[in-house]
């Protein structure tokens, strides 16, 4: 089964190799057929802590490292701005 990706933005650094993510999507919403966004907080694995606050970086599922990290980093897709 292929592991899942995602792309967000990191919005916390939280820990030595741990960091936030937010992962938006839009959908239609049922009644009003608007379309709305949605978001989704992910811990995100960094071994090395490249990840810095703004960047939009790219993660991959992995093994659980603990009880709320399932993905790891994988890319830093754009840099934020310093």
């Amino acid at each position: 089964m292929p592991k899942r990706q995602i792309t967000g933005t990191v919005i916390k650094i939280a820990g030595e190799k741990t960091a936030t993510m937010v992962v938006e999507r839009k959908v239609l919403h049922p009644r009003y057929h608007k379309t709305v966004k949605r978001f989704k907080k992910y811990l995100i694995h960094d071994e090395k802590g490249e990840a810095k606050v703004g960047d939009t970086i790219t993660a991959i599922e992995c093994r659980p490292i603990s009880k709320r990290k399932t993905f790891r980093l994988l890319e830093i897709v754009k840099a934020g701005e310093a």
